[in-house]
C-alpha cells in the first residue's frame, strides 16, 4: 500500500482517482488546488503525487518547481490534456517523473503509479546502499600488519577501482566476506546494492531461483513472479558465498552471466541484459575439484581473474594479533556503551600459542564473550583460557620444544617452508604468501635444499 497525492479542481476527476487508486489498495488524499496540496504536503508524507497540468491560482508546473524548491523529490505525474503536452514535456525536464494525457482509462493510471513507485523505491535503496557503504568505511576496518595482510589490502584497493571479477579465498573464518565488502565499498558501485546468496544453504531449484529470479508457475509454489539476485544487484556486487558448492548445471548459467552479461528466469524465454560485478568466495582447493570433475574448468577461470587469497590467522600472529583483539575490544565497548577491557600481555601470550582454527571469527566471539561476561577491566589468561582448547597450546608447545632444541635458525626455516609446502600441496604462490616470502625466494630455498627433488615440489 502507498500514500498517494491526488490534486485537480474538478471533483469529477478527483473522486474518480481516487476510487480507482484505493481499489488498488493505496491509500488516497485529494486536493482541489496546489495551494492547499503545499499545506497538505507539510503534515502527511506521500509517495506519489498525480497532479493535473491547468488549475487555477496554482497550475501544475508551479506547483512542481514549488516541491523541487523544498526540496521534496516525490515521484510526480502530470494529468494534461493534448494542448498542454508541451508543458508536461517541460514539467519533466523539471523533475517530473512522467505524464498521462487525458482521457485515459483505470489499467493505464495504475501502471503509471506502479512505476513511480517502483522508481521511488529503487531510489530509496540506492540512498540506504550508499549510506551503508559510508557507515561502513567509517566503522569497520580491515587489521593487517603482516606481510601477507598488506599484500591483500594492496589487492583490494586496485581491484575496487575496476569491475572484474574477483574469487577470494581462505579457510573458513578469515574474513573472506569482509574483504568483499570493502572491494565494494571502495568501488564506483558503492551506491549500488551489494547482495548476498550462500551457496551451500539451498537446494538446486531455489539456489537457481535465488539468482535468476522465476515466472509464475515455472514451478509448483511459483505463485508470482519473482526477480531473482541478479536483477536486485543491477548496477552493484553480487557475493557469491562458497562458490564450490554450487551444482555443475547451475555453473552452466552462471559461466553465461559472467561471459555474456545476459540470462533468463525460470520459466521465461526473454533474454535480460545485467550489469553486476561478482565477487565469489571458497574455502575448497579449487583446483583439485576440477582435477576431479567436481568443478567446472572454464568457470573457474572466469572466476579467477583477480584472485585473493586470505592467511590463516595462525600464520600471521606476531604481527596481526594484538591489533586485532584491540579494534574488537574498542567496537564491543562502543557498541554496548561499556568500560574498555585490556588485554594483559601474559593473555596475549597465552593467545599467540593457540592454533585458531576458527581465525578471525574465532578470536572475534572470544573477545566478545571475555568483553560481556568478565568484570575487570584487564583480561587475564585465567579469563580466556577456560574458552581455549588447552590440550592443543600443550602439544604445539611440546612438539616445538622438541622440533626446535639444538637446531639452528637455518634448520628450523628449513622445516617450516618444508611443512607450509605440504600444506598447501606443493602450490608455491600459496606457500610463499603464508610464509609472507616472495615466490622467487621460496623456489631459491626450495632448490637450495633439494626440498624439490624430495618432495615434488
Amino acid at each position: 500500500m502507498a500514500h498517494i497525492l491526488v490534486v485537480d479542481d474538478k471533483e469529477m476527476m478527483r473522486d474518480s482517482l481516487q476510487a480507482t487508486l484505493t481499489r488498488a489498495e493505496h491509500e488516497v488524499v485529494t486536493c482541489e488546488s496546489a495551494i492547499k496540496a503545499m499545506e497538505v504536503i507539510k503534515r502527511f508524507s506521500f509517495d506519489v503525487i498525480v497532479s493535473d497540468m491547468k488549475m487555477p491560482g496554482m497550475d501544475g508546473l508551479m506547483f512542481l518547481e514549488e516541491l523541487r524548491k523544498s526540496g521534496l523529490e516525490i515521484p510526480f505525474i502530470i494529468m494534461t490534456a493534448f494542448a498542454t503536452i508541451p508543458t508536461a514535456v517541460e514539467a519533466m525536464r523539471k523533475g517530473a517523473f512522467d505524464y498521462i494525457q487525458k482521457p485515459f482509462d483505470a489499467d493505464e493510471i495504475l501502471l503509471l503509479v506502479s512505476r513511480a513507485l517502483e522508481h521511488r523505491q529503487l531510489v530509496n535503496e540506492n540512498e540506504a546502499y550508499r549510506a551503508g557503504a559510508e557507515e561502513w568505511q567509517r566503522s569497520r576496518r580491515l587489521i593487517g600488519n603482516s606481510t601477507a595482510m598488506r599484500r591483500v589490502l594492496e589487492k583490494i584497493k586496485l581491484v575496487a577501482q575496476s569491475s572484474v571479477t574477483v574469487l577470494i579465498r581462505g579457510e573458513s573464518g578469515t574474513g573472506k566476506e569482509m574483504i568483499s565488502r570493502a572491494i565494494h565499498a571502495y568501488s564506483p558501485r558503492a551506491g549500488k546494492p551489494m547482495l548476498c546468496v550462500n551457496c551451500a544453504a539451498l537446494s538446486n531449484t531455489l539456489l537457481e531461483s535465488e539468482l535468476f529470479g522465476h515466472e509464475k508457475g515455472a514451478f509448483t509454489g511459483a505463485d508470482r513472479i519473482r526477480k531473482g539476485r541478479f536483477e536486485l544487484a543491477e548496477g552493484g556486487t553480487l557475493l557469491l558465498d562458497e562458490i564450490s558448492e554450487m551444482d555443475m548445471k547451475l555453473q552452466a548459467k552462471l559461466l553465461r552471466v559472467l561471459q555474456e552479461r545476459e540470462f533468463e528466469r525460470v520459466g521465461s524465454s526473454i533474454t535480460r541484459l545485467v550489469d553486476v560485478r561478482v565477487i565469489a568466495t571458497t574455502n575448497r582447493d579449487l583446483e583439485n575439484w576440477v582435477s576431479e570433475g567436481r568443478f567446472r574448468e572454464d568457470l573457474f577461470y572466469r572466476l579467477n581473474v583477480v584472485p585473493i587469497e586470505v592467511p590463516p590467522l595462525r600464520m600471521r600472529l606476531e604481527d596481526d594479533l594484538e591489533p586485532l583483539c584491540e579494534y574488537f575490544l574498542q567496537r564491543i565497548a562502543d557498541r554496548e556503551g561499556s568500560e574498555l577491557r585490556i588485554l594483559s600481555k601474559e593473555a596475549l601470550t597465552l593467545l599467540k600459542r593457540y592454533y585458531w582454527p576458527g581465525n578471525v571469527r574465532e578470536l572475534e566471539n572470544l573477545m566478545e564473550r571475555v568483553s560481556i561476561l568478565g568484570t575487570a577491566k584487564i583480561i587475564t589468561p585465567d579469563m580466556i583460557e577456560g574458552w581455549l582448547d588447552l590440550d592443543k597450546i600443550k602439544a604445539a608447545k611440546e612438539n616445538n620444544r622438541g622440533s626446535f632444541e639444538g637446531k639452528s635458525l637455518e634448520e628450523m626455516e628449513q622445516e617450516l617452508i618444508e611443512s607450509t609446502l605440504e600444506r598447501y600441496n606443493g602450490h608455491r604462490k600459496k606457500t610463499a604468501q603464508a610464509l609472507g616470502i616472495g615466490i622467487r625466494t621460496l623456489g631459491m630455498k626450495i632448490k637450495r635444499w633439494e626440498l624439490e627433488k624430495a618432495g615434488s615440489y
